[in-house]
């Protein structure tokens, strides 16, 4: 086991595996089919459990595939003090590497709405794709990495304070209030709707949805914007950015001369208590933990999770040296934004080919409630080939 520290210049393998590991998790979501065997065998508790973590929760609480966009955002801040130290080597001066900030900034916001828009009759202005939302806090992200840690933090807290109060604040809807209007069916309210203080974070009738129904309405749209059917909201790209402004902490302790054993410890004891944290105050009734509003406590809890996630792979990885097995992450992981377009653009493309050219019968070999998953592993290892295919011959999507 090695105690150097890690120098300044040296790529941290355990980012883009730990990237990998989420890209994949999201082309997973997206193809496996896991929610229909669940449902085609409701008695297993195994594909129950396994369905759980593909899905995302219904308003409270976190499975694994919640932590997909948390995890996303925050390894972009872990990457930057070391994208900033490597520019910054190459001669890049402050100005230049501020413009290009600022250019990757709307790469990613257009590129969110984009993908939001394939196959649609006109463009469909939204800002909740994880792409967006990084894109309208990088550039604020990217200015603080040349604060100090105290500057960073003090950013970090008061933005948390700043979104709950905005949601704390806003009032409740009267007992006239129509759920129904909004896109909230009784029975959902019944089963997953708050009561008392927590009400101020309720689906559709909070501070962000009502920012959204005056914002979005700015742009051409096919009707009016009323509400969002999954409950995201524009403004969730602000305690977003505490989220990446977490992992930009964790990444410049990476980047330090701490020992890698220094690392971990700091890593671990971070994630643990804002783990805590975050947990408490959903406990406590302060502030639910509800991650399609990216609440204060969503962001300490999901934060939590990053940080021990962060600690393992680096641990393994980095420090026992043990990568072999992380290959299949990699691949994915050093072509995070490729993977992303292709899962967006051309998934329903390889699923029809592949029962095309296979027969549809070939993924009925287990019977017909297997064949969304056997339909989907095929899925993602074709993605993940295609994937293969560039990482042999250096071909690496950047913004």
């Amino acid at each position: 086991m090695s105690t150097a520290p890690t120098t300044p210049s040296q790529r941290l393998v355990s980012l883009d595996a730990y990237r990998g590991f989420v890209m994949l998790l999201m082309m997973a979501g997206g193809t496996l089919g896991l929610s229909a065997v669940s449902k085609a065998v409701p008695e297993s508790g195994f594909w129950r459990f396994l369905a759980f973590h593909q899905t995302h929760s219904q308003w409270l609480g976190c499975s694994l595939h919640d932590l997909i966009q948390p995890s996303f955002s925050f390894i972009v801040g872990v990457a930057l003090p070391f994208s900033i130290s490597a520019r910054l080597a190459k001669g890049a001066t402050m100005g230049r590497l501020t413009l290009h900030a600022a250019w990757r900034s709307l790469l990613l916001i257009f590129l969110g709405v984009f993908l939001r828009s394939v196959g649609k009759p006109q463009t469909l202005f939204g800002f909740t794709d994880t792409l967006a939302q990084i894109g309208f806090g990088y550039t604020f992200l990217f200015l603080l990495g040349f604060r100090s840690v105290r500057a960073q933090w003090i950013a970090f807290v008061l933005i948390l304070i700043g979104d709950w109060l905005l949601f704390a604040l806003y009032p409740l809807p009267g007992p006239q209030f129509d759920y129904a209007k909004v896109g909230v069916p009784a029975e959902w309210l019944a089963q997953y709707g708050l009561s008392g203080f927590a009400a101020h974070w309720n689906m559709n009738s909070n501070a962000a949805w009502a920012f959204d129904v005056w914002f979005l309405n700015l742009f051409p749209r096919e009707a009016p914007f009323e509400f969002n059917s999954g409950a995201t909201c524009t403004l969730n790209f602000i305690p977003t950015l505490a989220t990446m402004i977490l992992g930009l902490i964790a990444g410049q302790t990476l980047h330090s001369d701490r020992t890698p054993m220094q690392k971990v410890r700091w890593l671990a004891i971070g994630g643990a208590v804002a783990l805590v944290l975050g947990w408490g105050m959903g406990a406590l009734g302060w502030c639910p933990v509800v991650k399609k509003l990216w609440t204060p406590s969503w962001v300490l809890f999901s934060g939590g999770w990053c940080l021990l996630l962060m600690a393992l792979f680096y641990l393994v990885i980095d420090l026992w040296k043990l990568r072999a097995w992380s290959f299949p992450l990699l691949v994915v992981g050093l072509n995070s934004i490729a993977a992303y377009c292709l899962v967006h653009l051309i998934d329903g493309f390889i699923r029809s080919s592949l029962t095309t050219h296979l027969g549809g019968n070939t993924f009925l070999v287990f019977g017909k409630v297997y064949q969304p998953l056997l339909l989907g592993g095929s899925s993602l290892l074709v993605f993940w080939l295609m994937l293969f295919w560039m990482y042999r011959r250096k071909l690496f999507l950047r913004i």
